[in-house]
C-alpha cells in the first residue's frame, strides 16, 4: 500500500486537533480553536502560517484576495469548522483553495462535536 501524500503531517495535525479539543472541550468559536491549534502544531515542531493572503486573479486581472485558515508546513491547508457536519460547501471551498495555492493536500477539521471529525481532501 502506497503511503499518503503528507502523511506525517496530516496526522500531526490530527493529532494536535484532538488535544485541541480534549482541552478545550467543544462549544467554542472556530477562532479559539484555530489559535489553539496554532499554538499545538508550533509546540510540535511545526511552521504554521495564518490567513496568509495569495491574490486571486480572473482573465489576468486580481479579483480579490484567498485567505485560508491555516498553512502547516507550506505543505497542508487546514480549514478549521464548529458544525454539525462537513457538506459540500466546505468541501468545494477547500478544493478551492488547493486550486489557487498550488497545494495538494487540505484537511477540514471539524471542533463542533465531543469527538473531533477530520476530512482529507486532495486535488
Amino acid at each position: 500500500m502506497s503511503a499518503l501524500l503528507h502523511e506525517e503531517i496530516t496526522e500531526d495535525i490530527i493529532g494536535a486537533a484532538m488535544t485541541v479539543l480534549n482541552e478545550l472541550k467543544p462549544g467554542l468559536s472556530e477562532k479559539i480553536y484555530e489559535r489553539a491549534l496554532i499554538i499545538e502544531l508550533q509546540n510540535r515542531g511545526r511552521k504554521v502560517e495564518c490567513q496568509k493572503q495569495f491574490e486571486v486573479f480572473y482573465d489576468r486581472q486580481k479579483v480579490g484576495l484567498l485567505q485560508p485558515d491555516l498553512i502547516v508546513d507550506n505543505a497542508v491547508i487546514v480549514e478549521t469548522k464548529v458544525a454539525e457536519a462537513f457538506n459540500d460547501t466546505h468541501i468545494a471551498q477547500l478544493l478551492g483553495y488547493l486550486a489557487i495555492t498550488n497545494l495538494d493536500v487540505g484537511l477540514l477539521i471539524n471542533f463542533g462535536q465531543p469527538r473531533l471529525k477530520w476530512k482529507r481532501v486532495v486535488r
